[in-house]
């Protein structure tokens, strides 16, 4: 209801830019948020340039005595690389940059009751214990469920049902029980017990030496771990299946339309028409966005799959490496340690992935469904492996993200700036002063239609 957004005075304050000019220089952090100020654009006062960890140190607490003064909420600092060039050699772990941390503020508490301890099962069939509580406001929000991680943990805190506990969300977002408060302990409570038998399938639960994880042994069989695996699959990083949230997930588990993954590329329209919040057009659009996604890129297909420890950095990784989708499948643990990050534990889980028949006869019947994920040239073998190009200006037929992507895919580098060093500068519309550096050093420049005839891509711009 924008009527009551409109009440409530939101603001803003910009903290970077995306996409810009050629010609707008920007060298630094500090640089950029000073033009966005002289704009007119609102950035925050409390940003300050410090050198060093002592100067950190200094602003940290700083800001941390003037915290209660502010009239917003924060939860800490986030402490930036100034310069940009050094940011973007930093790089990203897959949405994380390396040229940024977050400093926390040690976090609210709050004391209230245990109502009940219930057990969860999620997408890989890990079982979690969650302490119910009776309602407390802590850290800015009402908090009525606490995780309580894992067995060892309750045991270790000795969290038991009608216990007075603190509570606090941990890094001021996740509520957890830091401790019981035990000269409140009510008489008669009893110690917690993980059950040995999963709490929605009834599967024997299983936990490995090394692990504090119990998991449920019921696989896809397990209804839990087979709408979670259904809902990641669907998921805007994974397949981006638009219209297949929780509560439709739910309708056509539990109606027996959806089992697996596999399923979902059999629904006929009439079935979904009658299902809660789901019309003839809403129907029509979610068979039109399976169809849609019957093309996904290789590392977006093995992210989907939901392998245990493979988040979209290793799947990348994977893909870039192998290339296809059955060099995944046949590779060996010795093979897959080859890969960038990924050792012995990883590779062993995608080992025992690819290992098990279920596994198997679902990403079968996902190919027979029409399913191809669009395979990539291996890059241990591309002739593009360590050339670094720099893009400028505005293609026709890609985004600057996807001509990245291709580039990145087949082990080439993209860089922000030209130099000696750089292969080749792709030049689309508008390209500006990278362009004229590039001929002054006598790069060679490509245009739209040599770039797509080296790198062949099979995506189109959205």
């Amino acid at each position: 209801d924008p009527t009551i957004a409109a009440a409530r005075r939101l603001s803003f304050f910009a903290y970077g830019v995306g996409e810009v000019s050629d010609d707008l220089q920007l060298l630094t952090h500090s640089d950029t948020l000073q033009r966005l100020q002289r704009l007119g654009i609102p950035v925050s006062p409390e940003g300050r340039t410090v050198t060093g960890l002592e100067g950190c140190r200094k602003y940290y607490a700083d800001i941390g005595a003037r915290r209660a003064q502010l009239r917003y909420e924060i939860d800490g600092v986030v402490f930036k690389v100034n310069d940009l060039e050094q940011q973007r050699r930093l790089g990203f772990v897959s949405r994380a940059p390396r040229w940024a941390i977050a400093y926390k503020f040690p976090p609210q508490e709050e004391s209230t009751r245990v109502l009940d301890i219930e057990v969860q099962v999620g997408r890989t069939g890990a079982l979690t214990p969650v302490a119910r509580l009776d309602p407390v406001f802590v850290g800015g929000v009402t908090v009525t469920n606490a995780t309580l991680h894992n067995e060892d943990e309750v045991k270790r805190k000795d969290v038991r049902k009608n216990d007075m506990v603190v509570v606090r969300r941990a890094g001021d977002v996740i509520p957890e029980v830091v401790r019981v408060i035990l000269e409140k302990r009510p008489g008669g409570t009893k110690r917690f017990i993980m059950p040995t038998r999963c709490p929605v399938c009834g599967s024997s639960v299983e936990r490995e030496a090394e692990e504090a994880v119990v998991r449920c042994s019921g696989g896809l069989y397990c209804p839990a771990q087979a709408m979670q695996s259904i809902l990641h699959f669907a998921s805007r990083r994974a397949m981006d299946i638009d219209g297949l949230g929780e509560k439709i997930v739910e309708q056509l588990y539990n109606r027996g339309l959806v089992k697996n993954v596999a399923d979902l590329y059999a629904l006929q329209q009439h079935q979904l028409v009658g299902l809660e919040r789901m019309a003839e057009k809403s129907a029509a659009k979610l068979i039109q966005a399976l169809t849609d996604s019957k093309a996904p890129r290789l590392d977006r297909f093995i992210y989907a799959l939901g392998i245990r420890e493979v988040g979209e950095a290793t799947a990348k990784n994977l893909a870039r490496h192998f290339g296809t989708l059955e060099g995944i499948r046949a590779a060996t643990q010795e093979q897959l340690e080859t890969v960038a990050d990924i050792g012995p534990v990883v590779a062993a889980h995608i080992c025992n992935f690819f290992s098990e028949s279920h596994n198997n006869d679902v990403i079968d019947q996902l190919l027979k469904a029409g399913i191809k994920p669009r395979e990539q040239q291996a890059a241990a073998l591309s002739p593009l492996k360590g050339i670094s190009f720099v893009l400028t200006g505005a293609l026709a037929t890609l985004t600057r993200d996807q001509a990245r992507e291709l580039l990145e895919a087949q082990g080439a580098k993209v860089s922000a700036s030209v130099s000696k060093k750089t292969g080749y500068v792709v030049a689309g519309a508008e390209a500006g002063s990278k362009l004229t550096k590039a001929r002054e050093l006598g790069v060679k420049i490509l245009d739209e239609t040599e770039f797509l005839r080296m790198v062949n891509p099979p995506v189109t711009k959205t």
